[in-house]
């Protein structure tokens, strides 16, 4: 799931036990304000909601419950408490229904957690359009090498994954791109120009995810690639309540893509710097398993998830 601190996983899998921020602050013996943080920077991260607010408890989203069941997926210890069988949300254009008479089919769906919540109410739509079918979710591949592994060793059958290009050994088909940006508080000097340069950005201080982090890696990768150079990171840190403090502190720059960059960008005291040359893209590809080509329901859900 894009390497979230494990705290931040263990009080996920807490507040769906426990079904409210209150009862689970009371377990774990942490301030309800902690508890908040840390799924507030959770879900930035992912890009998509986990829980709905309700007066007295917490529900988990569709989406949310697509990640207990993929958190589920790597433990293979699920909790019963776990209730993970809300109705999923109607769809506003029914997905094609496939005709099938052998037995419930299971698919498994490999996509970055970010990937997952751009097509996670047409995931739903399948799901439900499709009874005859259960779709199981792995979030934690994230880039070509990961899902090609994947893929060849039978263990998926759909992936989506971020990369430069397509990748020579892995044959796969162009979804949509990302592109970089870099973020900064609004009283950091480069937000206040009207254009930065490139050689003010080899010069400014950065922030950045830890080193093993994909979306970290694929940023690298990017501007390796294309020759960008910029400052060094001040502070490596998968928390993204820490970045986002220190980012409106002005200790420096951070580089993002996807929900997260359209996050940032949407709050207050953080601004996307106007540079003079644009950074890379990022590109989501989809991909299939050899042996699952032939399957009709696999073609049909990745084009539908295509679409």
């Amino acid at each position: 799931m894009a390497k979230p601190s494990l705290r931040q996983l263990d009080i996920f899998a807490q507040m769906v036990v426990a079904g409210g921020i209150s009862r689970c602050a009371r377990d774990l013996g942490l301030p309800v304000e902690e508890i908040a943080q840390d799924i507030a920077s959770l879900e930035m991260r992912l890009g998509y909601r986990l829980f709905e607010d309700l007066p007295e408890r917490k529900r988990l989203t569709p989406a949310g419950r697509k990640t207990a069941e993929a958190m589920t997926l790597l433990s293979q210890d699920q909790p019963e408490s776990w209730s993970l069988d809300e109705p999923a949300p109607e769809a506003s254009e029914p997905p094609p229904a496939i005709e099938r008479s052998a037995p419930r089919q299971s698919i498994t769906l490999a996509a970055p957690a970010p990937v997952f919540g751009h097509f996670q109410e047409a995931l739903a739509a399948f799901e439900a359009a499709n009874d005859d079918v259960a779709i199981t979710l792995d979030l934690s591949i994230h880039l070509a090498e990961e899902a090609r592994r994947a893929l060849d060793q039978g263990r998926v059958d759909i992936a989506y994954f971020f990369a430069l290009g397509e990748p020579p050994e892995l044959p796969s088909r162009y979804g949509w791109s990302e592109q970089i940006n870099l973020y900064a508080g609004t009283d950091h000097p480069l937000a206040r120009r009207d254009c930065v340069t490139p050689e003010e950005l080899r010069i400014s201080p950065t922030l950045a995810m830890e080193p093993h982090n994909a979306l970290r890696r694929i940023i690298d990768a990017a501007f390796e690639r294309d020759g960008i150079s910029i400052g060094a990171p001040v502070i490596e840190t998968d928390n993204m309540f820490d970045i986002m403090t220190i980012l409106r502190e002005g200790a420096g720059c951070f580089a993002a893509f996807g929900p997260l960059a359209r996050d940032l960008g949407r709050m207050s005291g953080i601004r996307r710097l106007a540079l003079e040359q644009p950074l890379p893209a990022i590109e989501v590809r989809q991909a299939i398993a050899p042996q699952a080509e032939a399957n009709s329901a696999v073609a049909a859900l990745a084009e539908f998830l295509f679409l």
